[in-house]
């Protein structure tokens, strides 16, 4: 099923490999390998430079200034007949979301070889069930040890990463271990490399090992199919040595590519869910071109200029221009008037998109980040299996410099919010402030420097405020009569209440107790309405308050005089006069909080946790070779925890933050707020 497509009508096969070079960490050399990629298959005629700003796939202005990737970007190229889709994504953990919907291979500095973020990825891709290649790059380097690097991946990754070339000459060449092992290499005996290779892929395939046990040998051909079969099964992870910038070992690497990588039809399809709550239940997509489409959207881009942009890749089915079909569970459909293949900031119009193809639409507002596509309305209720994002918890909070522009604020960020699953914006009604919440100071920084930029939107940012509220820790009555006389109609209400406190979470509750019509039944509204002004501010710090029952059980009220300002006046006043007699107090959030490190800075760890007034409730063995460490804390106390934690470990630690419950601050932050607030002046 040719397609032809592009200004240069290039035949593009049935079947397509995507290849992900989304590897860490920072400065791996991921553009620049695409580029050279797309040099050796002539896809593009000379190689861009990062540091000019020049490449494929660093087209985005600050991209440019800062000499790094900030986001996902895609580009494709055609190898012996097949279709590459790259995708490059940045190596920071600060733009971990957009590299998570990209997962599937991995590339390594060798110069400083498997790196924290490295093992992350590899392990989210192995919890995904993604077939998983490993690059090694800048082989070139001074002083590289890759006989090491080499250990050091398979103590990291498991024995399973076998090499399928192997640098030569200094890393100025690599050599083939699986088709050809007829080479020689400083780093291992070639022959040594390829039997290794086949004892492994022959494990998979008992009739294949019985054949190889009888003769001693299997071809190549032989092969194909258990070694796919064994990268599925993550039996095999292939680990391939490259220079990007010399070009060694890249032809290799392409053949590796088209003739060893698993095709759409080959490889594990992704898991869908359909049906919601207790009825859902997996669904595996079928990578054939005939059935109705699958899909799903893994990037969304919102340009002022373009308009939204949804990125997806073709499980099932064919997408064509002029098709119909239905986002997530929207009930109208769209039609794709346009469909896009993307190189970098080139849109390549295309007529068709079959499983493994990735492409684009624009301009349809209803497509959002993890929506699946599909065009049989039966197929509603069908989500791809969420990826698991860290939580983004370093905050700031934001208002915009110029007066009047609070409602571009809002939208800008809810765009922003649309193209980043690990940012967040939250309203917090409560401290009257928008915050925006990142994965750490990098990513909320680009983010600031988009919204100049690209939005003409310069903000003032500050720390969050702590979220502390007031509440009471003793019984108390509380009494106000509200009295003007103005010379015409005057005010008149009188109320008595009894407050008490309630669980910690309980919120607030107004129970009526008034008997014999001592305050007429329609002016309790007005006397609740003005209890819960008065929670809005506690008398000790100004903070909201909560966990409070409030009965009225009596008042007064006047024939002509009474109406519900009286009594709004009456309740509130009431009520402050009770809180002022129920030993007030102000209690502070406290935060579950994980650390994520290396096990020797458990100890630095901890302390720090104790310095800033948490309890360690104890540490476990993590994944990858960390440690856990749980604790909980003030997160008053966390405010720059991150900087800190990056500073004990080398930048190799994380944490998740999870609220768990309000507890009373110590007297001298009561003491503290107190002194900070000034309450208004309250009109009798």
């Amino acid at each position: 099923m040719p397609y032809l497509g592009g200004e240069n009508h290039v035949a593009v096969p049935e079947r397509a490999h995507p290849y992900h070079c989304d590897g860490r960490p920072g400065g791996a050399g991921k553009t620049t390998l695409i580029e050279q990629i797309l040099v050796r298959s002539k896809a593009i005629a000379s190689a861009g430079a990062v540091e000019k700003g020049s490449t494929v796939c660093d087209y985005d202005p600050m991209e440019k200034t800062h000499g790094h990737s900030l986001k996902l970007a895609l580009a494709h190229t055609i190898h012996q007949n097949t279709l590459i889709h790259l995708i490059d994504t940045p190596g920071y953990l600060d733009f971990l979301g957009q590299s998570l919907p990209a997962l599937s291979a991995a590339v390594i500095n060798a110069q400083n070889g498997p790196e924290l973020l490295s093992r992350r990825m590899m392990q989210w891709a192995g919890e995904r069930n993604l077939c998983r290649l490993i690059i090694v790059n800048k082989i070139d380097a001074d002083n590289v040890d890759l006989k090491q690097v080499l250990a050091r991946i398979q103590e990291a990754y498991g024995k399973e990463c076998l090499p399928v070339n192997l640098p030569a000459e200094g890393g100025k060449k690599a050599v083939d271990c699986f088709f050809d092992p007829s080479e020689t290499s400083e780093l291992m005996s070639v022959e040594q490399a390829h039997t290794a290779l086949v004892d492994q892929v022959v494990e998979v395939d008992e009739e294949l090992m019985s054949v190889y046990l009888d003769q001693g040998h299997v071809t190549s051909e032989q092969l194909h199919a258990p070694f796919e079969k064994a990268l599925r099964e993550g039996h095999l992870v292939p680990v391939c040595f490259v220079s990007a910038r010399t070009g060694a070992g890249l032809d290799l690497l392409l053949d590796i590519l088209v003739r060893l990588m698993p095709n759409p039809a080959e490889a594990n399809p992704p898991m869908f869910i359909k049906g919601e709550g207790a009825q859902a239940h997996p669904l595996q997509a079928d990578p054939d071109a005939s059935k109705h489409v699958l899909a799903h959207v893994f990037k969304v881009e919102i340009d002022p200029f373009i308009g939204k942009l949804g990125v997806f890749r073709v499980e099932q089915g064919t997408v064509r221009t002029g098709s119909q079909l239905f986002a997530g569970d929207a009930r109208k459909p769209f039609k794709i008037g346009h469909l896009y293949r993307l190189q970098g900031k080139q849109h390549i119009e295309v007529d068709q998109a079959v499983p493994g193809d990735i492409c684009a639409v624009a301009k349809i507002d209803d497509l959002h980040f993890g929506d699946v596509l599909h065009d049989a309305p039966e197929d509603d209720h069908i989500h791809i299996r969420p990826l698991q994002f860290p939580a983004p918890v370093f905050g700031l909070a934001v208002e915009p410099q110029k007066r009047g522009d609070e409602g571009k604020l809002m939208d800008v960020l809810h765009k922003l919010e649309a193209e980043d699953p690990s940012l967040r914006v939250e309203r917090s009604a409560t401290a009257h402030e928008t915050v925006i919440r990142g994965l750490g100071e990098l990513h909320l920084r680009r983010v600031l420097e988009k919204m100049e930029k690209n939005y003409q939107l310069t903000l003032t940012t500050h720390p969050p405020r702590i979220p502390y509220i007031e509440t009471i820790s003793a019984k108390a009555e509380g009494h106000h009569r509200h009295k003007k006389q103005t010379g015409g109609a005057g005010q008149f209400g009188e109320v008595f209440l009894r407050i008490e406190p309630l669980p910690r979470g309980s919120g607030f509750e107004f129970v009526d107790d008034i008997h014999g019509g001592t305050i007429p039944g329609q002016y309790l509204p007005a006397v609740e309405k003005g209890v819960r002004q008065a929670l809005e501010a506690g008398p000790v710090s100004g903070h909201p308050v909560q966990d409070v029952r409030v009965i009225v059980y009596d008042g007064k009220y006047h024939a002509v005089d009474s109406k519900e300002v009286a009594f709004v006046a009456a309740g509130k006043k009431a009520f402050l006069d009770a809180m002022s007699k129920a030993r007030p107090v102000v209690l502070e959030p406290i935060v579950s909080i994980d650390v994520y490190a290396p096990p020797n800075t458990m100890g630095d760890i901890a302390g720090e946790l104790s310095g800033k007034r948490g309890q360690v409730s104890g540490n476990d063995a993590g994944s990858n070779g960390l440690m856990k460490v749980s604790a909980r804390a003030p997160l008053a106390e966390l405010d720059n925890f991150q900087s800190r934690l990056k500073s004990l470990t080398g930048g190799q630690g994380s944490y998740t933050l999870e609220f768990s419950h309000y507890d009373a601050a110590p007297p001298n932050i009561q003491a503290q707020l107190a002194s900070q607030y000034k309450p208004a002046a309250h009109d009798d």
